[in-house]
């Protein structure tokens, strides 16, 4: 029997009703919510306008006895809804102010459970709402200052019940989880999110989600702290980056091939990389995972990653990719692939050559105009690579 495509349509308040009951659900993949506030009016508008509004894509997943029923498109239309009625929008500058608040050294007066109450708005979904009740007044009930702000979009019960939004519903003819994630996966990536495009690391996001037990690996919450910083934008480091360049090189034995023949295309490289380690490929470009860390055991590995980040103050925040490459190319590369400590009692000096060598590549007008060159990237790696290899730990 072939997958299965089911449509149709609901009210707005049924869609309410399935998402405060969880029987619709986020897949851990799908990104945050990013509509800002006038494209909930827009949407809201729309709708009273009885005008279109693209469907929801539902998708059946089997694991064992349990059914799930995963929103695969439409969490920005289905999230405005419910913020509609719930009158409320994630308050992002209010949110900041408290947690300033909470930073500062002289909060005596705040109570530790309001720390704790506080949803993300910076990384939030309707989760954040669904976790507090299952009904509007459980909600608001538990919503406190700092994280949303009243909105009125005029909305009634009797708008609710008359106006419908469909729905395309996914039934795939495959009982192995494996396999359903894999269908999933690419439904989602094939999948054009209206009006706000997926970054390349978003839409790559959906294939950790293959194994369950390498999502931490391919994206520790620490790395996403670690970002780039220009007058003009904001990027996170992209972990999976400097695993898949480092898993080549490892493989090769030095820079010269690292991504040969990915130049315009190494978001390919990137994915390629996560489904041979997903799949524990003995792969000609990447090696094998298993070689890198048996049976999957990588925690211990990261957590010596994160502390001798913080041990050696690698800046959290760096001006250029140029920087972030010579802090992070040798560090990852010693403790993840080489599973080897670096020498504190030496880092002073390990920092200084560190700076030394981001300023040497900074001075360079063709690498600072061209940082993304395959040979200034190959570059960067050995350096960095070898820097660090100097200063290694001699404890086992």
């Amino acid at each position: 029997m072939e997958n299965r495509v089911y449509y149709g349509e609901y009210s707005l308040k049924h869609w309410i009703d399935l998402i405060l009951k969880q029987n619709i659900i986020l897949p851990d993949y799908q990104r945050f919510f990013v509509w800002n506030e006038k494209k909930v009016k827009t949407l809201i508008e729309t709708l009273k306008n009885k005008q279109f509004v693209p469907p929801i894509t539902i998708g059946a997943f089997k694991i064992g006895e349990t059914n799930q029923n995963l929103i695969l498109d439409g969490q920005q239309r289905l999230t405005s809804i419910l913020l509609a009625h719930l009158g409320l929008y994630p308050d992002t500058r209010t949110y900041k102010s408290r947690i300033e608040i909470f930073a500062s050294e002289n909060d005596e007066e705040v109570e530790e459970e309001d720390k704790l109450l506080l949803d993300n708005i910076l990384e939030w979904n309707f989760n954040k709402l669904t976790e507090k009740g299952k009904n509007k007044a459980a909600i608001l009930d538990k919503v406190i200052d700092g994280n949303y702000k009243s909105i009125d979009l005029q909305i009634n019960d009797d708008f609710l019940k008359t106006t419908f939004l469909g729905f395309s519903y996914l039934v795939p003819n495959i009982s192995d989880e494996k396999e359903q994630q894999k269908y999933y996966s690419s439904v989602f990536r094939n999948i054009n999110i209206q009006g706000e495009a997926l970054l390349p690391q978003e839409s790559r996001a959906s294939l950790y989600f293959l194994d369950h037990d390498l999502v931490g690996f391919f994206s520790p919450d620490f790395f996403s702290r670690i970002v780039i910083k220009t007058i003009s934008s904001d990027a996170k480091g992209d972990f999976v980056r400097y695993l898949s360049l480092l898993a080549n090189f490892h493989k090769d034995g030095n820079a010269n091939r690292v991504a040969r023949g990915y130049k315009p295309k190494m978001e390919k490289f990137y994915e390629e990389y996560i489904y041979a380690s997903i799949n524990n490929l003995d792969s000609e470009t990447y090696g094998k995972l298993t070689n890198i860390i048996p049976n999957k055991d990588y925690v211990e590995q990261l957590s010596m990653l994160h502390d001798l980040i913080e041990q050696l103050n690698i800046p959290k925040e760096s001006p250029s990719i140029i920087d972030l490459d010579i802090y992070l190319f040798g560090l990852i590369y010693i403790v993840i692939f080489k599973q080897r400590k670096v020498d504190i009692d030496k880092k002073e000096e390990l920092m200084e050559k560190l700076v030394e060598k981001i300023s040497q590549y900074k001075n360079s007008y063709s690498h600072k105009r061209s940082p993304n060159n395959l040979g200034h990237l190959r570059a960067r790696i050995t350096d960095s690579v070898t820097i660090y290899n100097q200063y290694l730990s001699h404890e086992s």
